[in-house]
């Protein structure tokens, strides 16, 4: 408790504070994004089930392994050397994780593509499981939140203030989500958009666990000016439906 009261009382701390909980927002687009893309291929009757299960799951993984902070830190530490590259566990990690992301997104745009491909009537591909989607969302949870501890790390020692930042996060996400899902439920393009995303978010996980850091603003800056550009398009055809309601209604005025 007095450590707390220290912590209140120490400007930096509210100054590490804040950074941490922008920095976890941000990196917990990556999480978001994926989670929405999923829950979209459940029934309706399980899409917030599950929403909120993964957030909730994020949020408590985050803590778990904040309370074992020590031996997230030393998944840093080389296990052995190939290419020039030490690798670590958190290397390794990183890789895995890339490389179920672009398998991801990867079967996914090819359902939407050719939704017939995997059915011998042609039919559309058949809706996922909760636990499928829970199982999935959980793998993820794991991959993000190790890579957003050990991220954390470097800019603050206090535990406490990592955890408020985590429970701010989560709570953030918690509110973004639904409208998130239901935007790239209503539009087709924001959808293969928001795929190929995660197919970014997974090259850029993979090239981090080879040894290749990519500044995580230059992958946020490519996505914010692609969603720009895709909001431009939505206004764009919707001024589009409605000039074309609009001359449907003077045409059947006029008959």
């Amino acid at each position: 408790m007095n450590t707390l009261f220290t912590l209140a009382a120490d400007p930096e701390a509210w100054i590490a504070l804040l950074t941490l909980v922008v920095l976890e927002i941000v990196l917990g687009i990556d999480n978001l994004i994926f989670i929405a893309v999923l829950t979209n291929r459940l029934p309706d009757s399980q899409r917030e089930t599950a929403r909120r299960i993964g957030i909730g799951l994020a949020g408590l993984l985050r803590l778990v392994f904040l309370s074992l902070i020590a031996i997230i830190v030393q998944l840093t530490a080389p296990l052995f050397v190939a290419f020039g590259h030490g690798f670590s566990w958190r290397d390794l990690i990183l890789i895995a994780g890339g490389l179920f992301l672009l398998w991801k997104a990867t079967s996914e745009i090819h359902h939407r593509v050719d939704p017939g491909a995997n059915s011998d009537d042609g039919a559309a591909a058949p809706l996922m499981g909760l636990t499928a989607a829970v199982g999935q969302i959980v793998l993820l949870d794991c991959v993000f939140s190790i890579d957003s501890i050990i991220t954390a790390v470097g800019m603050t020692d206090h535990v406490p203030i990592m955890m408020l930042a985590v429970i701010i996060a989560v709570a953030a996400m918690f509110f973004a989500a639904a409208p998130l899902s239901n935007l790239i439920r209503a539009n087709p393009a924001v959808v293969m958009l928001a795929l190929g995303f995660l197919m970014m978010i997974g090259m850029t996980l993979i090239a981090d666990g080879f040894g290749v850091h990519v500044p995580k603003g230059y992958i946020y800056a490519a996505m914010a000016f692609s969603a720009f550009v895709e909001s431009l398009n939505l206004l764009e055809r919707k001024a589009r439906k409605r000039k074309a309601e609009r001359k449907r209604v003077r045409a059947d005025g006029k008959n």
